[in-house]
């Protein structure tokens, strides 16, 4: 019986970078907010959680990017950073990194865990590979999100990769860098989230026959 099995219609989806406490701290915590407004009281369908590869185990946000996240109305909140394990790649249905060595760091730890990680830019492209054409079958959200990661999976020889794959890490540079890439993550983050949210819909009786 393989590790990955999801026994609750929930959709786990970890956010990774290097310390978790810029770019998948901030993408945690906008993704959450989207959904939130998006689903309203479906939003906890989604669940968001993030990590770094060198964590500054329970760190809460840096300053600035708790700056742009609410500027882009999010809640840095009561945010702690973790260290990612392997438990956490192996438990989620997609994983997004913001770098390529990121990807590379969540498959030394879990290399069963392939099919189902990008990188957040890599990710953004991918479903728009995929497109809306897709046959994402299932019973509800995370059924239906699980079939479009199998979708995006299969996409990746349409696409080249390579460094614009890469969020840049903004730690020791000004808050302009901070902002840019916060909109950068939200850039990528948003088009992955809204695909997902697409999948909630009602389906109506020509979407089943």
């Amino acid at each position: 019986m393989p590790r990955h099995w999801s026994p609750e219609p929930v959709l786990a989806v970890l956010l990774v970078c290097t310390g978790n406490i810029c770019r998948s701290a901030l993408a945690e915590r906008l993704g959450r907010a989207y959904l939130d407004e998006a689903l309203h009281e479906r939003a906890r369908e989604v669940r968001l959680a993030s990590a770094g590869v060198r964590a500054v185990v329970g760190a809460g946000m840096h300053p600035d990017s708790a700056l742009v996240l609410q500027g882009l109305g999010g809640d840095p909140g009561d945010f702690r950073a973790r260290q990612i394990v392997e438990d956490l790649a192996i438990d989620a249905d997609l994983v997004l990194t913001m770098t390529r060595a990121h990807r590379r760091e969540v498959l030394r730890l879990a290399p069963r865990a392939l099919s189902r990680t990008f990188t957040l830019r890599e990710a953004a492209d991918l479903v728009r590979v995929v497109g809306d054409d897709a046959d994402l079958s299932g019973d509800g959200l995370a059924e239906r999100a699980r079939a479009l990661v199998r979708h995006m999976h299969a996409a990746r020889p349409r696409r080249a990769g390579g460094q614009d794959d890469d969020v840049r890490d903004p730690m020791g540079l000004p808050p302009e860098v901070h902002l840019e890439v916060g909109e950068a993550v939200a850039e990528a983050l948003i088009p992955v989230l809204e695909a997902i949210v697409r999948l909630g819909a009602p389906r109506s009786s020509s979407d089943v026959a």
